[in-house]
């Protein structure tokens, strides 16, 4: 009896949806220290005034207050992509997308005398990156039934853990031997991970025809 539950438990582990949650949660984890930390610590090694810096803390509200546009994100049909990939994985390609061009963009900015756009595009990846934990949140539930909804939630903080592991210490260590704006390319190239497993991915069925 022992035997047949400890397969079970491992059998969920390794359903596709289970599987695919965890590189889900990589795609999301992997924005959130981009914005906070570790792009402190790029404009502190570029000689930004800890002033300056102070401001980009304010980044962080759009985590806070992204239910004011999760019902828009929940209800809102994307033109062309809802059609093709349906309600929930269109959204959530469009952030990712979203994240990595903001990072793409981030990579060609200099600090000391584009402060400004730093600071912008940074917003606008804090934005997609949130709409992202709306739309995942969304998927993990509707996608699988409610039995394995322990092992999508583990699968997807150890997917996110492992992203912030990368976007920490993988950036710095690129930056060390490289260079920051290299590293936050790099970075940018990581998201495809979240975007291919979008694509394939399958969409809710309760979800298709709303």
């Amino acid at each position: 009896m022992t035997q047949h539950s400890w397969q079970q438990s491992f059998a969920a582990y390794i359903r596709p949806q289970v599987l695919g949650m965890s590189f889900l949660g990589f795609s999301a984890g992997l924005p959130f220290l981009l914005v906070f930390s570790t792009l402190s610590a790029w404009l502190r090694d570029t000689g930004v005034t800890l002033s300056v810096i102070g401001f980009f803390s304010w980044v962080g509200i759009t985590y806070s207050i992204k239910v004011i546009w999760a019902p828009v994100v929940d209800r809102l049909p994307l033109p062309f992509l809802t059609r093709l990939l349906g309600k929930r994985r269109s959204w959530m390609l469009l952030a990712q997308v979203g994240i990595a061009a903001g990072l793409m963009v981030l990579a060609e900015l200099d600090p000391l005398s584009q402060i400004e756009l730093i600071a912008i595009t940074a917003v606008g990846i804090a934005f997609c990156s949130a709409t992202q934990d709306i739309v995942i949140d969304a998927y993990r539930i509707e996608s699988i039934e409610a039995e394995y909804q322990a092992a999508m939630a583990a699968m997807y903080v150890f997917g996110y853990r492992v992203a912030l592991l990368v976007a920490g210490a993988g950036t710095f260590y690129i930056a060390e031997y490289i260079g920051w704006n290299a590293a936050y390319s790099a970075m940018a190239l990581f998201m495809f991970i979240g975007m291919v497993t979008t694509l394939l991915s399958r969409e809710p069925e309760n979800q298709q025809d709303d």
